[in-house]
This record gives structure tokens, sequence and C-alpha cells, in this order.
């Protein structure tokens, strides 16, 4: 594990090398495609293909640069998601990436990058095996096309990935994958079921306070953190209400990829730790995951940064400017709580989760806190849970949040 940089120490802050912003704005993604190949691999889902794929490609190839489609990325996507997508890449010839779709269709083509310019197994370039910035050599370009308001990967050094020979999800992170460009087109967003717009909003405020928060953060990340959380907390309730004000989705946006700055160069946190196992285990969305999570781990963590998590309330407004920050901050937790129960989020498990009995969770409650110890995401946070602390929240998030007569699905 890398030791953490001072507060005043040098650092690198990664961004796409190109970030298209605006209606409209992924028709030139043929034009890029053009500058960076001359064939190009397209990864998406097969859901998100049949709402964008054909427009895409026709972009594309208008162009004058072949396509070679993919369009079995799932949701998580697994080692062998990877490996078939790879196989796509090298048997077409293809020297460019196009993915279409949020943070699965990015990772994947990240980690296609990586098989496609370094020797080995993809597994081997998780952090846990490779260490940070475990990739040797950049990806060929990758012009990520972002359909979900989101994830950040876009902006990001890091793909997530499932191992499903271990059913526990790994990391890389290196600056040789960033996407070459960024397309930030609220259009294409405007379909997003509502609750693909929950999970995916809430990631991203989920993004922008671990970033906040981290022990990690620094000036450049916290003013990325706090205009993402000025944005969402206004947007996503509007953009999960109506999908069509391109207002609220254009702010949801911005906010996202502001969030994906801010953890890209800062760091994600406790909440990120526990909602990787939480999600390989009950098949739950990560987004959905992290919202279930969030409000336990703001209220464990306000002691350590009272300051933080006050501007927190405020921007939610639990507090105002005269409210003394340990109150203030006392009152996060609740407050953000507050925003997921305006997006209804938890009404989703019934569609999206797998929740087992108590006694089944309890179970696996064990090994979900070694995950998350091991995958070093809590040693980021404000405040270090213990092995009981650990355990205990996970409890806490089936009582109160993931049982049918818990009191947030109830």
């Amino acid at each position: 594990m890398s030791e953490p940089t001072p507060a005043h120490g040098p650092r690198t802050v990664v961004s796409p090398g190109k970030t298209l912003f605006g209606v409209g704005v992924s028709e030139q993604v043929g034009d890029y495609a053009d500058r960076y190949g001359t064939r190009a691999l397209v990864l998406a889902s097969e859901a998100i293909y049949d709402i964008h794929g054909e427009t895409i490609v026709e972009n594309i190839e208008a162009a004058g640069v072949e396509t070679a489609v993919y369009t079995d990325v799932r949701p998580d996507p697994t080692v062998a998601n990877v490996e078939a997508a790879y196989d796509v890449w090298e048997s077409e010839g293809c020297d460019v990436i196009v993915t279409l779709g949020g943070g699965s269709s990015i990772d994947v083509g990240k980690s296609v990058g990586i098989l496609a310019a370094n020797e080995g197994s993809i597994r081997g370039f998780g952090v846990d095996r490779a260490g940070y910035e475990g990739v040797p050599n950049p990806t060929p370009p990758v012009i990520a096309v972002n359909t979900t308001a989101g994830t950040g990967s876009e902006t990001t050094r890091t793909a997530v990935l499932t191992d499903e020979s271990t059913d526990t999800k790994f990391i890389i992170v290196s600056e040789n994958i960033v996407p070459t460009v960024a397309v930030e087109d609220p259009t294409l967003i405007q379909s997003l079921p509502k609750s693909h717009t929950a999970f995916t909003g809430i990631d991203a405020f989920t993004h922008a306070i671990e970033a906040f928060t981290s022990v990690k953060s620094y000036s450049v990340t916290d003013g990325y953190a706090r205009d993402a959380m000025t944005r969402i907390v206004d947007a996503l309730p509007t953009s999960w209400a109506n999908g069509d004000d391109i207002e609220a989705r254009t702010e949801m946006l911005i906010g996202q990829f502001q969030a994906g700055k801010a953890f890209g160069n800062s760091s994600v946190a406790l909440v990120h730790g526990m909602a990787r196992p939480l999600g390989a285990q009950l098949h739950v969305p990560h987004g959905l995951a992290n919202g279930l999570i969030l409000p336990y781990v703001v209220e464990f963590n306000h002691v350590a940064a009272p300051g933080k998590y006050a501007e927190v309330a405020r921007l939610l407004g639990a507090a105002d400017a005269d409210t003394p920050d340990r109150v203030a901050a006392r009152r996060a937790g609740d407050a953000v709580q507050e925003l997921c129960e305006d997006i209804s989020l938890t009404d989703y498990l019934d569609e999206f989760g797998d929740v087992p009995t108590r006694e089944a969770y309890l179970d696996v409650v064990p090994e979900m806190t070694q995950d998350a110890f091991d995958s070093g995401s809590p040693d980021n946070n404000p405040r270090k849970p213990t092995h009981d602390e650990l355990e205990e929240l996970f409890v806490r998030v089936y009582d109160d949040a993931l049982a049918p007569d818990s009191p947030r699905r109830s």
C-alpha cells in the first residue's frame, strides 16, 4: 500500500486528454476515431447498443473508420468479459477503442487497452498484485462516450472488475489507462431510467463526499468535490423526477465529471471498501450499494472531520453558516439519507437486489469485512474502523436498509 502524500507534497492530476461537453457533441465521435485509428472496437451492453449504438457506429463509419462491435458488456464486468472483448479486438485488428455506456463499458475498454499494450492476464494488473501504477505501457486511444451520470470512469486512472473465480471485485489503478477523449452529451442520458438515474447519481455523490473527506484530499480535489456536490444536490432529484429536463441532465453530467476528477485524483474510502463486497455478495448494482451504505459511514466518520462534514450538511440544507461545525457535522448522515429517500433508493431493492435472510447475511459479514479491508479503501478513511466496528456497520446496513421490514424500506 502506498504511503499518503503530504498535504503540500507533489501531485499528479490526471484527466482525459480531451473532454467534449454539451448537446450533440456525440456527433464528433467519428472525427476523433478517425484522428486516432482506422478500425474501432465499439464496446457496449446490448441494452445501450440498442438505444444509441447504431447512431454511433454510423457516425464512426461515416468518418471512414471501420468498426467491430462487442455488445456483451455486463454490469460489474468480469475477467471473462474483458477477455472476450479483447478476443474481438485482436481478431478484428482494431487500433482504437470506443466505449458506449457508463462505468462498466468504460472499465472494459480500459482493460482491453491494457491487454492490447501489455503482457499478462488482466487479473495480474490489480493493485493487490501489481500495486498502484502497475500497468507499464499506455493503452491504445480510448474514446469514452458516456451514457450515465455517473461513475466518472471516463475521468479516472481506475478500472473495477470482478474476479468470478472468487466472486470478489478488484481494482486497477494507473495513469496509463486514463481515456484519451471523454464525450459528455446530455441527450444520451435522457433515456436513462429512473432506477439507473438514482444509482449512478448517488454513486457520483458518494465519489464527491469520499474524495472530499479522504485523508488524500487536497485543495484541487476539494474544489472539484465541492462543485460536484453543489450541482448534484439539486440536479439529482430533478433529473430523477423528470428525465427530459435537459438542464438537470447537463448539470448531472458536469457534477459527476467533477466528482470523477475529485476521487480520481484523491481517493475513495470506506463506503467503496464496503460497497464492493456487498455488491458482489448480494448482486446489488454498485451505485445502489454505495447509497445503502453512505449515510452510516458519514455518521461514523463525522467526528474525525467535522469541518468537512459540516460543509456537507450545509450543502444539503441541514445546517447554516451559524451552526457550529460539530453540530452541523452530526446532521450530515441524516441529510444524506434524506437525499436517498428523495430518489426512492431502497425501493429498487426488490428488483435489483438479492437480499438474503439475516442469518445468511451474518454468515458472510466476516468475509465482506475482510474483503473491505483488503481493498485498501478503508486506509483512506478519515476515521479508521476496527474489525469489530466494520462488522457492526455491515450489520447496521442490513437491519436499517436491507431487511424487508427495515426502517428505510418500510
